[in-house]
């Protein structure tokens, strides 16, 4: 069933659904099948305007952009202007070491737990999708579409639980799989966008002032063989 939020004549049937694939960095848009709405009178609906059409918004519409999903060059230039600095894994780990910075792993929980760096912090930026609203439906049967059985969704705790466990004045370097880039190529002039260049956005839109990044993610770490714990 679908839940109908306006009725507006005058225009032809339609209606979207768009939705941004976090892990795939794709983008999906359905167009689903609405049935005719209920209350209204005869003379209030006659032939006449049924001709004419009906536009249905359906509920299942986007919510709207959260600071996460702001394009990424306005995040880097942020990041830039607060002088938000990338290092790579052996700095970390010597920062790590003798300047007491904590790593900050915005991986997946079960990725956390199969290898970090000791000491490191975890915190999610995305998540599985946890509801079943029409929105939620919609984006399953998306990340379905291509493949992907465990859709991942925006962290709405992220800032919380960070806040819970780190405070503001923290010396902290963000983490992720693959790291991303600020520094831009021939090919990528703006760099790479990725899951701890978000999560450092975040932190400085929330008031963390000693905010670092890794470059190269702990992909490059483990691949260097520099400390790590294995839970599983």
């Amino acid at each position: 069933m679908v839940a109908f939020t306006s009725v507006t004549p005058h225009s032809s049937s339609s209606c979207y659904l768009h939705q941004r694939l976090h892990h795939t960095a794709m983008e999906s848009g359905t167009c689903g099948m609405t049935s005719n709405p209920v209350g209204f009178s005869s003379r209030r609906l006659s032939m006449s305007s049924v001709s004419l059409g009906l536009r249905i918004r359906s509920a299942a519409t986007k919510q709207a952009k959260s600071p996460a999903e702001e394009e990424w060059k306005i995040k880097r230039a942020l990041l830039l202007e607060k002088r938000v600095r990338s290092v790579d894994v052996k700095e970390a780990l010597r920062l790590q070491k003798e300047n007491n910075f904590v790593i900050l792993d915005v991986r997946p929980e079960a990725e956390f737990k199969e290898a970090h760096p000791p000491g490191a912090i975890n915190v999610q930026i995305y998540r599985l999708i946890k509801e079943w609203t029409a929105w939620d439906i919609a984006r399953r049967a998306a990340f379905a579409f291509f493949g992907i059985f465990a859709g991942t969704e925006e962290n709405p705790e992220f800032i919380q639980s960070v806040e819970s466990k780190l405070d503001k004045s923290s010396k902290i370097i963000v983490a992720c799989a693959s790291g991303g880039t600020m520094k831009p190529t021939q090919n990528l002039p703006e760099g790479q966008q990725s899951r701890s260049l978000i999560a450092a956005y975040l932190l400085v839109l929330n008031g963390y002032s000693n905010v670092f990044h890794l470059e190269g993610g702990l992909y490059t770490w483990f691949k260097e063989e520099l400390p790590t714990v294995f839970e599983e």
